[in-house]
Parts: C-alpha cells; sequence; structure tokens
C-alpha cells in the first residue's frame, strides 16, 4: 500500500478529503521513490481512488515499474474520508478556532465526526455514476471503514487468496483503516498510526491471510 505523493493541499497544510486535488513537484518526486521502493514486486492489479493525486501516483509507479499493462481499478470506496465542513481550511487556523485537543479528535480518532456540510456535494464528475446517496456530509474513520473494508475483503483479498500480488495507491485515512483491519489493531490504539506520503506499506501473507512480515514502523 503506498499513500499518494505530497497534494498542493497538502503543501498549504489544509484538510482535503474529497477534494480532487494534483500533487506538487515534492509529490511527483515521492511517487517516483516509492516506484524504486518497489522494484521487483510485480503486482497483478492495482487499486485507487477516483480522486487525481492517487490516481497521478499509481501511474507514475507502474510507469516507473513498466506495469503499465496491469489492470487498474479506481473506486470512491478507495477515497480518502470527508473532512466535511473542515475541508479546504487550514489546519493550523482550525487549531486556533477549536482547540488543538478537538481538532486532534477529529484527525486521529476513530469515531470523531468533523462539523458537518450544510448539503451533499452534487453528483457529478467522477461520482455521476454513483448512487447520489454515497455522498457523504462528513465522516469519521469509523464511516470511511465502513466503505473501504468491504472493497478490500471483496477485491483486494480474494486476489492475494489466488497468490497474486496487488498494489494500493490511496490516502492517509484509507490506508489506516486498512492497517487496523488487517492488524486488528484496537479503535483506540489506532489514534497513533501515521501513514507518510510516498512510502511503501508492504505486506506478506500466508495462504490464509495472516501476517508473514510488514515493514511498518512503530507497531
Amino acid at each position: 500500500m503506498v499513500r499518494h505523493g505530497e497534494s498542493t493541499a497538502n503543501a498549504l497544510n489544509q484538510y482535503t478529503g474529497w477534494n480532487n486535488v494534483g500533487l506538487t513537484q515534492e509529490g511527483v518526486v515521492q511517487a517516483h521513490v516509492a516506484a524504486k521502493k518497489l522494484q521487483g514486486f510485480e503486482f497483478e492489479h492495482v487499486h485507487t481512488s477516483v480522486l487525481k493525486r492517487a490516481i497521478l501516483t499509481a501511474y507514475i509507479i507502474q510507469d516507473d515499474l513498466n506495469l503499465n499493462y496491469v489492470p487498474i481499478t479506481k473506486s470512491w470506496r478507495l477515497n480518502e474520508r470527508h473532512y466535511g465542513a473542515l475541508r479546504g481550511q487550514n489546519k493550523d487556523a482550525t487549531r486556533r478556532e477549536f482547540g488543538v485537543e478537538q481538532v486532534h479528535l477529529w484527525r486521529r480518532s476513530f469515531y470523531a465526526v468533523p462539523p458537518k456540510l450544510e448539503h451533499a456535494d452534487p453528483n457529478v464528475g467522477p461520482y455521476k455514476y454513483y448512487d447520489a446517496r454515497i455522498m457523504p456530509l462528513a465522516e469519521s474513520l469509523y464511516d470511511a471503514y465502513q466503505r473501504i473494508v468491504p472493497y478490500y475483503v471483496d477485491q483486494v483479498a480474494p486476489r492475494l487468496l489466488d497468490g497474486k500480488d496487488q498494489l494500493i495507491v490511496a490516502h492517509g485515512s484509507t490506508i489506516r483503516a486498512l492497517i487496523k483491519y488487517i492488524e486488528g489493531i484496537s479503535d483506540q490504539d489506532i489514534d497513533g498510526v501515521e501513514v507518510a506520503n510516498g512510502t511503501p506499506l508492504i505486506y506478506e501473507f500466508d495462504k490464509k491471510l495472516n501476517i508473514l512480515s510488514s515493514n511498518r514502523q512503530g507497531k
């Protein structure tokens, strides 16, 4: 699993969520570095969100590894969590407005929901093919977990069970949710899990998807 390279919103220290922003030059470099760290890893399917920053990162990795022909699936279920009314705001500004502790809860806890939008975004762009009810007003990590894990169970795990290596290129909250599921981390302990931009997280499983090894730091 790889979190996308630095986005323009990351560089501005903004909440991004479902905002569709691109990569910075540093983000492009991080994607190339991620590809170098994945040399020799011949995945057979790529999974990503419908958000540009993840898709571009996936494309760079595929291109650098000469695996452009590998099928790629783009799903809203792998989107970053939706930050609701915080989206687009500067994180430091919200700490001054709401307090450090409250912002920490919104960002890191499993159940805290940030302030909601008054109305869901229009069902356009990549979402025009989906039921309008998928459009959230805001999400906790728990809410995002409910859409992310079923995708993993239905689309990724069966391929792993068939012995086919998989690559997921997504977002910080997406990958935190998957780490929680794969490693069985508690609701409380997921608070301390961080996911860096452009740093591959590699799991090796046995034939029953029990973890044999992982390069995740801080376990």
